[in-house]
């Protein structure tokens, strides 16, 4: 339990010294705008490439794999069917709620919870791979359309291609499938900038939230219950029975199950930002899923553990 303990101490000193700086506005008004294009155009494909071309490929491509698709599957279908038919929200929108509320935090979290929960950083690997490589490419295409107007596929996929962060994952992945052992004078400068992304982000969405209450957006506030309830309690539930119609074994289940309790990724906030959509509804989603991630590991650790 106490490795919980110190992966959330981490991020959350991280967040608080984010919200001081902008409670003093040590960094004046454009501060948040810059930082949340720093970490997605520059350090965060420098961090994914580094974790994944040193993933081991068994990992990377094992059973927690098809598990933590399907899992993603279901709860981000779920919520896209609800928000598009009863709520009646916008394509854009509720594809950051839908990300909200299926896509976890895999890299941020994930990692120290793997490390010092689960015993082994690499379990998030898998997660990794398919949320970089297979959800983000469809979300953000969606989201290029829905924001810029066009429906040119060729477009679609061209502007799709050229982002950053979905190059530096596919290179992390190459590199790690042709057991490439690049040396240090490669990879010490990558593994440098990489260093500098969790706490930057972290520290970029503590500031976004000073000044702002949680569940203050007219008409929103159930957008961001329906987000945080499937993410923290039916995303879990589902992972388990998923892992146990495929015969895991119980270590297994419960890696799956601790990795689908993982607060939604700070990513869906900096995504909301960058196409100017839905950024309340994941700032708040993402606050509610990290505070209640908690008391939800203790709860799977118990059970399961």
């Amino acid at each position: 339990m106490s490795g919980i303990l110190t992966g959330f101490a981490v991020i959350g000193l991280a967040v608080i010294v984010g919200y001081v700086i902008a409670r003093i506005d040590l960094l004046g008004p454009h501060a948040r705008p810059v930082l949340s294009r720093l970490t997605f155009f520059v350090l965060s494909p420098f961090l994914l490439f580094v974790v994944l071309a040193r993933a081991d490929v068994k990992t990377l491509f094992s059973a927690l794999l098809p598990v933590s698709m399907l899992t993603a599957a279901v709860i981000i279908v779920g919520y896209a069917l609800i928000s598009w038919l009863v709520l009646r929200r916008r394509t854009a929108e509720t594809v950051i709620g839908a990300l909200s509320a299926g896509q976890v935090n895999s890299n941020n979290i994930g990692i120290p919870i793997s490390l010092y929960m689960l015993g082994n950083a690499a379990y998030s690997a898998p997660v990794i791979l398919f949320q970089l490589l297979v959800l983000m490419p469809i979300a953000l295409a969606i989201l290029d359309a829905a924001t810029s107007g066009s429906r040119s596929p060729r477009r679609i996929l061209t502007q799709t291609a050229k982002n950053p962060m979905l190059i530096g994952s596919a290179l992390g992945v190459l590199v790690a499938v042709l057991d490439v052992d690049l040396p240090p004078i490669v990879m010490d400068p990558l593994a440098f900038f990489a260093a500098a992304c969790v706490p930057i982000l972290l520290m970029t969405y503590g500031m976004s939230l000073y000044g702002q209450r949680v569940l203050t957006e007219p008409g929103r506030r159930i957008d961001v219950v329906l987000a945080a309830t499937l993410k923290l309690v039916v995303m879990p539930a589902v992972a388990w029975g998923i892992a146990v119609a495929f015969a895991l074994p119980p270590d297994q289940v419960f890696v799956v199950v601790v990795l689908a309790a993982l607060p939604t990724a700070q990513n869906v906030f900096n995504f909301a930002q960058r196409y100017g959509v839905g950024e309340i509804l994941a700032r708040d989603v993402v606050f509610l899923s990290t505070l209640g991630c908690l008391p939800a590991l203790f709860g799977i650790a118990l059970l399961l553990g």
